[in-house]
């Protein structure tokens, strides 16, 4: 308000914020008697002092109520969420909030509250139609890369989703779905969503949550329709609403059930990082077998070239001589028993021949000594043809060689009187008397003054 307003008018026609609260504390209190009020406890919190503060609602409106210890202290029923009483109180308007209030004297339990009894009835027929059997649960992908998450892109606990991952290391792609999580449309919100991720499809894995709040405020999360939906999902679900003793629909017709959004983030870290340590572990595995296998080579290449030296050529003749010595002496013991056995053998023929027809035995003998000994002089007279052969061949070669042969192409032999050969020039000298040997005879020479013959 401008100072020109307040110079108009004058302070003393306005009014602080205190006073008005206290007019409105008087008008309301005064006009609203005391009341007999039914609905049902939610937001349920009991205060260190005593004191009971909670919200009496039913389907359309709510309102906060204070019980005071000694109001409290006589109530012989269990006071919690969801159970629907009857109070009696006034109205009272706090004044430092601003905000109305009921101070309840007295209460009575009315039995369970409505939504528990809608939840409970829900919940026995989607049973009994199977929906919640485990046969019909499908298995989380052992590391999910693309996750839906429908919640409401604004709460807490898409926070608490995605700072979990990232501490995690989890480095898939997370898609969040936006939808009601709260409200009268927030189920038909739900649903939507829903829809919309499996008509886009490419997901391992949806997550359907939101954080705590009264069974009022997580209400659509047990809506029949969404859970159905959720119920024959091809892609596998995770439900994570509300704390961990909160319960709705969508937490037994989902493929798994987390008690918050974050332990669901937990839940799907975990497996990627199992993979991950797997992964690890089986590159490391495979890294010592290489290295076990490279050493292993490296042991069985030495014994390869070892074994290689000890077959070298070298190596291959000197076992070879051996073994021939060896086959060598072990054929002498064979041929010196042989002849021992037949000489043996012979005697015993020689005493049979006394037995026998001495001049059958005697031609056949000799037929035999004959076709032997012609045999032996055909085997000469070929050794005999082939040394002739060779040693003319021989001749021929050793007479094309000789000195004579030599002379006969044209070539002379010089020698000094003494006898020894001249084989360079630098020998000869002035008035010396050479010897010069042709093919048909000798000559002698003389040296003349230029040093030429």
């Amino acid at each position: 308000m401008s100072d020109s307003f307040l110079a108009q008018f004058g302070e003393e026609e306005t009014c602080t914020v205190s006073e008005y609260t206290r007019r409105i504390k008087r008008l309301l209190e005064g006009s609203v008697g005391p009341e007999w009020i039914k609905g049902e406890v939610s937001n349920f919190r009991r205060q260190a002092s005593g004191h009971l503060y909670f919200s009496l609602k039913d389907e359309g409106a709510q309102l906060p109520v204070v019980m005071f210890r000694g109001n409290a202290s006589g109530l012989d029923f269990d006071f919690d969420n969801g159970v629907e009483i009857v109070v009696y109180g006034e109205l009272s308007v706090y004044e430092p909030h601003g905000r109305y209030q009921l101070i309840a004297r007295s209460a009575i339990a009315s039995g369970q509250g409505r939504l528990h009894r809608e939840f409970e009835r829900l919940k026995k027929k989607l049973f009994e139609e199977g929906l919640f059997d485990k046969e019909h649960k499908k298995p989380l992908p052992l590391a999910p890369r693309r996750v839906a998450f429908i919640t409401s892109p604004s709460g807490a606990a898409i926070q608490d989703f995605i700072r979990i991952l990232k501490r995690r290391g989890w480095s898939g792609r997370l898609t969040v779905v936006p939808a009601k999580v709260q409200g009268l449309d927030a189920s038909n919100s739900l649903q939507d969503a829903l829809s919309l991720v499996l008509k886009v499809g490419g997901f391992d894995l949806i997550v359907l949550g939101r954080g705590g709040g009264s069974l009022e405020d997580m209400w659509c999360f047990n809506d029949e329709m969404l859970a159905r939906a959720l119920s024959i999902s091809p892609i596998p679900t995770i439900s994570a609403v509300g704390h961990e003793i909160d319960f709705s629909l969508t937490d037994f017709v989902s493929d798994v059930r987390a008690e918050t959004p974050s332990a669901a983030a937990e839940l799907i870290s975990s497996a990627y990082i199992d993979v991950v340590s797997r992964i690890e572990y089986a590159r490391d595995t495979i890294v010592d077998q290489a290295e076990d296998g490279i050493a292993l080579s490296r042991r069985n290449l030495g014994d390869w070239a070892t074994r290689l030296k000890a077959a070298s050529p070298q190596r291959s003749l000197e076992t070879a001589a051996l073994r021939i010595d060896e086959l060598s002496s072990r054929l002498l013991s064979v041929l010196t028993r042989e002849l021992s056995r037949a000489k043996g053998e012979l005697n015993q023929s020689k005493l049979a021949f006394g037995r026998l027809r001495p001049d059958r035995v005697a031609s056949e003998y000799r037929l035999r000594i004959n076709e032997l000994a012609k045999r032996i002089l055909d085997r000469m007279e070929r050794k005999l043809a082939l040394a002739r052969h060779g040693l003319i061949e021989t001749s021929g070669k050793f007479q094309s060689l000789s000195p004579k042969a030599t002379l006969k192409r044209g070539y002379a032999i010089l020698s000094e009187e003494d006898g020894k050969t001249i084989s360079s020039v630098a020998r000869l000298s002035k008035s010396k008397r050479l010897l010069a040997t042709l093919s048909d005879g000798e000559t002698w020479l003389r040296v003349n003054k230029s040093g030429n013959p």
